[in-house]
């Protein structure tokens, strides 16, 4: 494991693999690392799916809403909901969409991000400029890659949990 130098701004995603430890950039995009935290903090994180899982590109969780595969899952909807909260502002910065790279994902409207996220499996240079990056995979990438794909995956694979490093 990654040593961990800021707890607060530091996330612990369980993945059926081990531990995917997350940096959070808070002087990047603080509105939309507030809004994970809030929702890890909450719960809403844990065994939700990743639904759209796409080879050489990303892989995108976070649907709060229709993604829980505990709690009222429905694949086809799975991607399509959020959070009860109000959506986050883009927040966007010079901070390029690189491999463990964590974006906020969104509609095609800049300002309606959520609770949705992906993180990428490779530099994809594309995106920088117009999705907002908060947070930064530092170990636990390989479990990261060894998800399901699919959009989506008949049997998606879940983030069992998520936790903010100075609450564990």
């Amino acid at each position: 494991m990654a040593e961990i130098k800021d707890p607060e701004n530091t996330i612990l995603m369980e993945l059926k693999g081990g531990t995917v430890t997350i940096e959070l950039m808070p002087k990047v995009a603080p509105k939309h690392v507030e809004r994970m935290k809030e929702l890890t903090r909450a719960g809403k994180y844990d065994n939700v799916a990743f639904h759209r899982v796409i080879d050489g590109f990303m892989a995108q969780t976070g649907d709060v809403e229709h993604g829980n595969i505990e709690k009222d899952f429905n694949l086809r909807m799975a991607g399509t909901g959020g959070s009860d909260l109000d959506n986050v502002p883009a927040e966007f910065s010079k901070v390029p969409h690189a491999r463990g790279s964590i974006g906020a994902a969104r509609s095609a409207n800049p300002d309606s991000a959520n609770s949705q996220f992906f993180i990428n499996f490779k530099d994809n240079d594309f995106l920088n400029g117009q999705y907002t990056v908060y947070g930064q995979v530092i170990s636990g990438m390989e479990h990261v890659d060894a998800i399901k794909r699919g959009e989506p995956a008949p049997e998606p694979d879940r983030m069992i949990s998520m936790k903010v490093a100075a609450d564990a």
